[in-house]
């Protein structure tokens, strides 16, 4: 038998695994051919689109270069690529795992395996797990994220990845408190609630738990979308109300948020939150005014000041001074913090996340604290920091 002969069995193989749906994959090895720094060719059996194909990687001595083809196509190719000079093939599906060798004699053996239990994947790209999948979700309908099949709409994937971001970090941060039974949550600054509605959905549907949301927002035509929403949701101890953060009724929280609160509302947040001894207090603070007039206004000299003289360092600057004392205080007034980076969405695309979290085990150093804020505010010309005030410290 010629080798010719051999290569048209073995394409034969591939084609009867690719009709009857045991195809995995196929590795060709060894190229002696014309085509430059070619090293491995590998295929996959895909399915984009509700279409199934070939998905071939070409790997190069320095990069790889994925090509899509259909099946006849494909075939046509890795017959092509046999004739060339690849001399070793393996050909991988459920039924067996057949082992082509092209040897350096010019003979094409062909060897038997156990059979493989491994079953095929045709997505093209692996679905990520997400806390709150899009399906069966009718706030998720009703917000315009997915349509009632539950697919999610092409303009808002974004967002509905924005969702899971967060879910993702609060869910982390759950786990550090004490969270049985009910959990009171106060979301200040819900605006649409995208994340409200998710959070309870986590918290009721994920964790078993029994949680009763408020959603703070001052636009009253987004209160009132909001409740009809949670009310076709079934939503029962998830409400909005309309109001100011300043303004809301300090009451029992035992978490609370307040994403992209403007300049000092996060510190009226932070401070409701520290009112209320909630367990855990998560922010992400938007624009930092505040600090940044009080350091333009008193000009201190110290070390930095070469750079706060230019206008974008001064505003970096005052953002993690302004943080950098909410994080002090929160310290202070028993709470262990963490202050870190995340991502958000195409037009914030970084924020800064600041968290407090009870520490039922030690007490701060108060005497310290107090010293380490003081020095901050001496050495940036800071007359007052606002949640400071509020405070009383």
């Amino acid at each position: 038998m010629v080798i010719s002969e051999k290569v048209k069995e073995f394409i034969q193989a591939i084609s009867q695994t690719i009709t009857d749906q045991t195809f995995i994959s196929l590795s060709l090895g060894n190229y002696k051919g014309k085509e430059e720094n070619l090293k491995n060719l590998y295929v996959k059996r895909i399915l984009i689109k509700k279409e199934e194909k070939l998905s071939f990687t070409y790997r190069y001595k320095t990069r790889d270069i994925v090509k899509n083809f259909s099946k006849d196509e494909g075939i046509s190719l890795i017959e092509k690529f046999l004739l060339e000079g690849f001399n070793v093939s393996t050909l991988f599906s459920t039924e067996s795992d057949l082992q082509f060798e092209i040897l350096n004699a010019g003979k094409l053996t062909l060897k038997k395996r156990p059979a493989s239990k491994s079953t095929v994947s045709l997505e093209h790209d692996k679905n990520k797990k997400r806390l709150i999948p899009a399906q069966n979700k009718s706030y998720l309908t009703d917000l315009k994220i997915t349509d009632q099949e539950g697919n999610v709409f092409k303009n808002a994937q974004d967002k509905y990845k924005q969702i899971n971001h967060y879910v993702e970090i609060l869910s982390s941060l759950i786990k550090e408190i004490p969270a049985e039974g009910s959990v009171k949550v106060v979301d200040m600054g819900s605006g649409k609630g995208y994340l409200t509605f998710a959070l309870y959905d986590y918290l009721q549907n994920v964790l078993n738990l029994e949680p009763e949301i408020t959603g703070v927002e001052f636009r009253a035509d987004m209160v009132s979308l909001c409740n009809s929403i949670a009310e076709n949701a079934s939503f029962k101890n998830l409400s909005f109300v309309e109001g100011t953060i300043e303004d809301y009724e300090t009451r029992e929280i035992d978490i609370l948020i307040a994403l992209h609160a403007c300049d000092t509302a996060t510190d009226d947040a932070i401070f409701k939150g520290i009112k209320a001894d909630a367990e855990l207090i998560v922010v992400a603070p938007c624009c930092h005014k505040q600090i940044r007039r009080e350091i333009e206004k008193h000009k201190a000299t110290n070390d930095v000041d070469f750079l706060t003289k230019y206008g974008i360092f001064l505003e970096r600057q005052a953002e993690m001074v302004t943080d950098g004392i909410r994080a002090m205080i929160l310290e202070y007034f028993g709470y262990k913090t963490k202050v870190f980076e995340f991502i958000s969405d195409a037009h914030t695309p970084k924020n800064v996340m600041i968290v407090g979290i009870k520490n039922h085990k030690s007490q701060p150093d108060k005497t310290l604290l107090l010293k380490k804020i003081k020095g901050a505010k001496s050495y940036f010309g800071i007359e007052y920091h606002h949640l400071e005030r509020m405070l009383g410290i």
